[in-house]
């Protein structure tokens, strides 16, 4: 895995964010546990940022995963990619 901390993880997660979750908020504002579709991340947007951290990552979200709870933190989103690195 490129990403050698949680920080880095979290640093690459924001700026996926940043470039496809269309939040209503700046993602530095943010904790790592503020909610994320409170800050405006849509359905659509999950779909995008899936997307995205499939291909920054080289993973694959199985259905499982495939959840609101999942897409609701910038913690929740590095858990879920660990789980898949």
């Amino acid at each position: 895995m490129k990403h050698s901390t949680i920080t880095d993880l979290d640093a690459t997660v924001r700026d996926l964010l940043t470039r496809h979750g269309r939040l209503r908020v700046e993602i530095a504002s943010l904790s790592r546990f503020d909610d994320l579709h409170s800050a405006g991340l849509t359905s659509h947007a999950c779909v995008d940022l899936m997307l995205a951290l499939e291909d920054e990552f080289d993973i694959e979200f199985p259905e499982r995963l495939l959840k609101r709870q999942t897409f609701a933190s910038v913690a929740n989103l590095s858990d879920a990619v660990l789980e898949l690195t």
